[in-house]
């Protein structure tokens, strides 16, 4: 029979509590996202497809809960504050609301840039490390971006020609989009989604800028039941959470977290494709009447209208962010 001295076992122990002290402890992180959007939104579904992802790579170690329409009566321009704060985790924020923080947000949703899903596709490529510095500055980690279906304009009458853009009261999803609208005659002005309902419940709205995607989640058809398909932008929303929450995470974690999150941009690209269809046969089944193409009359005057806040936004942003618009421009 083999003995052991007390010393030797006593330097067994030590070895093993050494090796335990030293070895860094992971708990299991648990992430509030949210979304200002429907569940069944491009924004709502990638997050829930994120949250699938995220648990199965990394076996359960990191869960997101998440919530959507608003629920947290956080809207996007409102999540890089919260998240900061500590009320959430991180969210999917529509990328124009938040162009107070950098002009480069601004970028996805200039008017009359992309001309295509493909376009837009490689835009958002090229912006990509824009976007991440950006929200890097404020303390957040990038996880994926949604390119959304082309906007539109729905109304509570049919857009015929310059004359009935003078008649409308009109919801833009950002800045720049109110710039534009308003040179092209109409009242407009830039609101979070939960404010904008409002102003079409109690009257004060009769348009909104914002996609089929975006107008199918809330039914704007019972206020709005004319589109007319101007394909202004393919806007953007990000997928983000806070830094620090990421960076706590062991780095095999965060490597399936990344891949997570890349699985995610890929899904959320495929359902891209047919969302157009998909939504228009929704509209019409629900009674919208769809004009497209727009009137020439109409494209017309809403292109002349954007030209000077374009060369405002491009004196605000940086020359990468601008190089990227014009290269979208000459294609």
């Amino acid at each position: 029979m083999i003995g052991f001295s007390r010393r030797a076992i006593g330097g067994v122990l030590f070895a093993i509590a050494v090796t335990i002290h030293a070895a860094p402890v992971f708990a299991q992180a648990n992430w509030q996202m949210t979304t200002e959007y429907p569940q069944n939104s491009v924004s709502g579904i990638g997050l829930l497809t994120f949250a699938k992802k995220v648990s199965t790579q990394t076996g359960g170690l990191v869960s997101v809960a998440a919530t959507f329409d608003n629920a947290l009566k956080i809207s996007s321009s409102e999540m890089p504050r919260a998240a900061k704060d500590g009320r959430i985790s991180g969210g999917d924020a529509f990328a124009g609301a938040l162009s107070s923080l950098d002009p480069v947000f601004g970028l996805p949703s200039l008017p009359f840039v992309v001309p295509s899903v493909e376009i837009a596709r490689a835009v958002n490529a090229k912006a990509r490390p824009l976007y991440e510095k950006a929200l890097r500055a404020q303390g957040l980690t990038l996880l994926y971006l949604t390119i959304w279906p082309s906007t539109g304009l729905w109304s509570d009458r049919a857009v015929a020609d310059v004359a009935d853009l003078r008649q409308l009261a009109m919801r833009t999803y950002d800045d720049n989009s109110a710039d534009v609208m308003r040179a092209a005659g109409s009242t407009a002005k830039f609101l979070p989604m939960a404010a904008a309902m409002d102003g079409l419940k109690d009257h004060s709205l009769n348009a909104f800028l914002t996609s089929g995607d975006g107008g199918v989640g809330r039914k704007l058809w019972d206020y709005l039941p004319y589109f007319t398909a101007i394909h202004y932008a393919m806007p953007v929303t990000l997928a983000f959470v806070r830094s620090d929450a990421f960076d706590a995470l062991a780095e095999e974690a965060q490597k399936q977290v990344l891949a997570a999150a890349a699985e995610t941009e890929q899904s959320q690209f495929e359902l891209l494709a047919n969302r157009t269809a998909e939504n228009y046969a929704r509209m019409r089944e629900s009674g919208v009447t769809i004009t497209e193409p727009a009137p020439a009359s109409v494209t017309s005057a809403l292109r002349a209208a954007a030209a000077k806040p374009v060369e405002a936004w491009k004196a605000r942003a940086g020359s990468a962010a601008v190089e990227i618009v014009d290269w979208a421009i000459r294609q």
